[in-house]
């Protein structure tokens, strides 16, 4: 983790600093055991970029700057105590963050805790708190309702009964996002009305795409907007693959680079059986399925070709995997142009497929399944 130094906030500093030295984040936040946050920021458009920094507070106050001038999603934790539980264990991170958007050039201002904080820095951060105060009313109680489900849970009650419990909070979760929908809709010309859509369901925004002016699609929100767009556009490919990935189907042709750079095609396995194993060095089911994988792998070789194809990683970070976990089979990286992953309509990671000799889709398996392993035997029989 990177460790920034800035100014902490205090009346001395705050007399003597001039506009142009005026932090982008700052504030005060109670409730938080240690003195240090974790700050978690990338760019709208650029989410490989996330860093984390850690940032001292003194009393609650912080100030700090993120620098490059660009829009960033930013998520402020508070850094766990370095004293160990009554167990011995270390403490965890709380997923209780402050979240919002940075504007490029626009100081904020933040208040109160990690449970419920305002935010302040113009007309934009405004209108958010609007709307955040008119979801208000369900957002608490669903707050409530995981407070009870999760004392359900430590105590050992049946999954059945958590779920009964927590049922109410389907219809609640939908009065937030019929709130956050309509304010798009009534409010097509403000700027804040694309961080809300990017709060809305696939299904609302369909519609929501349509509302907004051109002013806003290309303006300040505008890479937030294309990436939404992209996005959307890529789960409505994924659907519409999905439909075709069916057993007899011909599977897609694909061309991907290698480890050493060089183009592999799919074609080039042709008359043979083949797996194919979309999964990620960030997704710890793929990463725990290795074994069995391997074992399959030195079980058919020769009659079975094992094709690794990493997804949403960045190329060291597969590099790194790939040696790692010593896996010996054809490795290759989507990278998204095309974008295997959305041709397979894969949506969940692990997903395995085998293609018959001919080329067709012979099964397909989503998750860590013994089931994948059974219809190899089967299938070698």
């Amino acid at each position: 983790m990177k460790n920034l130094v800035y100014a902490l906030v205090g009346a001395g500093f705050m007399i003597a600093c001039q506009p142009s030295d005026q932090p982008e984040i700052s504030g005060m936040l109670t409730g938080i055991e240690s003195d240090t946050l974790l700050v978690q920021s990338f760019p709208v458009n650029d989410r490989d970029s996330r860093r984390t920094d850690t940032i001292a507070m003194q009393n609650g106050s912080f100030a700090f700057n993120l620098g490059d001038s660009v829009l960033k999603q930013v998520y402020i934790y508070g850094k766990p105590s370095v004293k160990p539980n009554k167990d011995g264990s270390i403490p965890a991170i709380s997923m209780k963050a402050v979240n919002f958007l940075l504007l490029p050039g626009q100081p904020i201002k933040i208040s109160g805790s990690l449970d419920e904080y305002k935010l302040e820095g113009g007309s934009f951060y405004d209108d958010y708190n609007e709307v955040v105060e008119d979801c208000k009313v369900y957002s608490h109680k669903i707050d409530s309702l995981n407070v009870v489900c999760m004392d359900m849970e430590k105590k050992g009650m049946p999954g059945d009964s958590i779920r009964k419990v927590y049922a109410p909070a389907k219809e609640w979760y939908g009065n937030i996002l019929k709130i956050k929908s309509d304010y798009v809709r009534q409010n097509p010309d403000k700027d804040v009305s694309v961080y809300v859509m990017s709060q809305l369901s696939r299904d609302q925004l369909g519609d929501a795409f349509n509302v907004l002016t051109d002013r806003v699609k290309e303006g300040m929100m505008a890479p937030l907007y294309q990436r939404m767009r992209e996005g959307y556009e890529k789960e409505l490919a994924r659907d519409k693959a999905k439909e075709a990935m069916k057993p007899g189907n011909p599977a897609p042709e694909f061309t991907l680079k290698d480890l050493d750079g060089k183009n592999f095609d799919l074609s080039s396995l042709r008359g043979k059986y083949v797996v194919l194993d979309f999964w990620g060095s960030w997704c710890g089911w793929c990463i725990k399925g290795i074994p069995e994988m391997k074992k399959a792998y030195e079980k058919y070789k020769g009659k079975i070709e094992f094709v690794g194809i990493d997804c949403n990683d960045t190329e060291d970070k597969w590099k790194k995997a790939v040696a790692e976990h010593q896996l010996p089979w054809i490795n290759v990286r989507n990278i998204g142009e095309p974008d295997v992953a959305v041709m397979y309509g894969v949506s969940g990671y692990p997903t395995k497929y085998v293609i018959d000799p001919e080329g067709k889709i012979a099964k397909q398996v989503v998750g860590e399944d013994p089931e994948f392993y059974m219809y190899l035997d089967a299938l070698m029989k």
